[in-house]
């Protein structure tokens, strides 16, 4: 976990996964609906979107949508996105707001791309082997 961000931390998708599993977190998945839908989402974590449509337009009820669906702001948040970018942004609003506890999962759920450009196998939640459906 890292102290020089504007927010608690970061963790590993296995590390996020055993805190979730344990009940000590929410998972709060920020990727677009389409993404939780056709790429793959987490079964049981909460879905609000970062950004949406081709040109990632930020959600601006964004802030009022994560105070209404998680109103304690002292649980512990781990967000998560496609390859950590968006869920950094997610965490950083969400520290802003007073949530003491807002962490980042680093790599996301589709993880870093390879040599080959393609994502799901160097890291990220599937590469991990953590459980996921998809449509």
């Amino acid at each position: 976990m890292t102290s020089t961000l504007p927010y608690a931390g970061e963790v590993t998708p296995q590390q996020a996964h055993e805190l979730w599993k344990a009940g000590q977190a929410i998972i709060v998945d920020v990727r677009t609906q389409e993404e939780r839908n056709f790429v793959g989402q987490i079964p049981g974590t909460l879905g609000i979107e970062w950004a949406s449509g081709m040109a990632m337009a930020h959600n601006t009820d964004f802030a009022q949508m994560l105070e209404t669906e998680v109103p304690d702001k002292n649980i512990t948040v781990l967000f998560l996105c496609r390859s950590g970018a968006r869920s950094h942004h997610a965490a950083t609003l969400a520290a802003r707001q007073g949530y003491v506890k807002a962490f980042n999962i680093l790599q996301g759920f589709e993880g870093d791309k390879n040599a080959a450009g393609q994502r799901r196998q160097l890291n990220g939640w599937v590469a991990a082997g953590l459980p996921w459906t998809q449509s």
